[in-house]
């Protein structure tokens, strides 16, 4: 049996290919919105953050999330990205891989 392949996907704060799993996407539609999409199915143009709550508060990580995503970003937009990304950093080191299945 071959091994599984392991989708990766670029994290556009550092532009390092990590496993999917263990990125949080970001999603604008059409119409300009910007959510975090946990599903990482939402239509939109998409970007991967990584699991790194204290690079989120850099200004620099900041231009660069709203350059990438082409809109301006609220303060209450970070604040919710980075308790999520908080959130998500705790399950991951609690849990290991999330989603691995035994």
């Amino acid at each position: 049996m071959k091994p599984r392949k392991i989708p990766m996907r670029k994290n556009v704060l550092n532009n390092e290919m990590v496993p999917k799993r263990q990125l949080v996407r970001i999603v604008r539609n059409k119409e300009g919105k910007v959510a975090i999409d946990p599903s990482g199915k939402m239509p939109g143009r998409g970007a991967y953050v990584g699991l790194d709550a204290q690079a989120l508060q850099s200004p620099q990580a900041q231009k660069t999330l709203a350059r990438v995503l082409q809109v301006q970003l609220s303060a209450d937009f970070y604040q919710e990205l980075y308790d999520y990304v908080e959130h998500q950093q705790a399950r991951f080191e609690l849990f290991g891989e999330l989603g691995k299945k035994h």
